[in-house]
Order: structure tokens, then C-alpha cells, then sequence
């Protein structure tokens, strides 16, 4: 949904985006298979992902309207410094710090940097570090060193946003940014912390409109995939 002027300056240079903005788009928003929070969530990880400002200082704002917590947007923006580098997190800060400065949002409304860690699932992460040092540790030492010390024993345990949330952000991102190889690990672990398939496709169809067609359609088969192997 766009605002009275955005869509002013649309129908001056295309009018009929402004037809799609108003139709299709605004009909997205109002699909029931993700609650509007999930929505803006899938479209800051994206934006972010893909390093568009112009458009993040809008769904900023949305967000916020939606009930995305200004710790959560402080920690989705921190997470894709991991995931989409550090470049787009620190793009997304300098939109992010004026925004939370209109809204009198302080530093008593963001995560502490070292907050008490969520429980960590001592069998899954052996698993997953075995798995990942077997492939590529004996060549790669340093990445596979810091993948398990900052990511998954830090990172994927801070406490905000929730497990799940913090798993779509992540898809989306990857999604968005056509990392599609990425999905496989990352969607089956999003579904483990409680995304449903249901809302797994619907982020998808999401992510066509803010991330475009190829990028929705090349995680389609990936996604299939994934689905198909998970235990019914």
C-alpha cells in the first residue's frame, strides 16, 4: 500500500503501476494466509536483502503500525548483516535511526547486545557442525570456525524475535536475494521452529511482488522439494 503521494508521483510516469499498486499489491497485503506482521517482516527481510532504502523507510514505518517491535527490527537488521552482509545492515541503520527517532523510540526499546541465549539443541548443532567441518573445514577453517561460534551459538540464539520469526527472515532473505541453494537447510529449519507449509508458500507469493517473479519462481521447486521430504 502506498501513501496519497507516492501514488501521485506513480500515476505522473506510470499509470498503470499505479493500477497494480492499488489492485493486486493492496490485495496481497489483505490475503489471510500470513498475519500482517509476517508480512512486513517478509518484506524488511527483502529490502534489506536487496539494499533498496527508499522503499525500507515506508515498510519501516508499517511495520511498526503492524506490531513488529522496534527490538524485532533491530534484530532483523543485525541477522542480515549475516545473511545479506554487513554493507545492507548498515544501509538499513541509517534509515532505521531516523524513523525510531520520530517515534521516540530509545535505546530502553532495543535488545541488549549480549542478552541471556535462547536453549541451545546440543544434538542439532553437533549434527550440523560435524556435517559442515567434514565438507569444508579442512579447507575452509576460518569460515567454518566463525559459522559456528558467531552464528549458531550466538546469533540464532538471541532471544528476539522468536525462533520462527527469526527463520523467516532469514528465507526471505535468501529468497529475495536469489541465494536459492541456501533454502533447503534454512526452510526445513524454519518449518522445525514452526512455520507452517501453508505460510512457507504464502511468504513466497509474497515475495514475488517485492522481490520479483524469477527470484519467487526459482525457490519454487527448492521449496517443493522440502515439503515433499518433511515427514506428514
Amino acid at each position: 500500500m502506498l501513501d496519497v503521494s507516492t501514488l501521485d508521483n506513480v500515476r505522473k510516469v506510470a499509470p498503470a503501476l499505479e493500477k497494480y499498486a492499488q489492485g493486486p499489491l493492496a490485495d496481497l497485503w489483505r490475503r489471510p494466509g500470513l498475519a500482517p506482521r509476517d508480512r512486513s517482516i517478509i518484506t524488511l527481510a527483502a529490502l534489506i536483502a536487496r539494499n533498496q532504502p527508499a522503499e525500507l523507510a515506508v515498510q519501516l514505518e508499517r511495520a511498526l503500525d503492524n506490531g513488529v517491535k522496534p527490538c524485532e527490527i533491530a534484530e532483523i537488521i543485525t541477522h542480515l548483516a549475516f545473511y545479506s552482509g554487513w554493507p545492507n545492515a548498515m544501509a538499513a541503520v541509517a534509515v532505521a535511526k531516523d524513523i525510531f527517532a520520530r517515534r521516540n523510540i530509545g535505546t530502553d526499546q532495543l535488545p541488549a547486545g549480549s542478552p541471556p541465549p535462547l536453549p541451545l539443541n546440543e544434538a542439532a548443532e553437533a549434527e550440523r557442525a560435524a556435517r559442515v567441518g567434514q565438507q569444508f573445514g579442512a579447507a575452509f577453517p576460518g569460515i567454518v570456525q566463525y559459522t559456528t561460534d558467531v552464528l549458531f551459538l550466538d546469533l540464532w540464539l538471541r532471544p528476539d524475535p522468536a525462533p520462527r520469526d527469526r527463520s523467516l527472515v532469514t528465507v526471505s532473505a535468501l529468497i529475495a536475494s536469489g541465494q536459492v541453494a541456501q533454502v533447503p537447510y534454512h526452510l526445513g529449519r524454519a518449518m522445525d521452529n514452526g512455520l507452517t507449509e501453508a505460510q512457507a508458500a504464502e511468504a513466497i507469493t509474497h515475495l514475488a511482488f517485492y522481490a520479483g517473479w524469477p527470484n519467487a519462481f526459482s525457490a519454487l521447486p527448492v521449496a517443493k522439494d522440502v515439503f515433499e521430504k518433511r515427514p506428514k
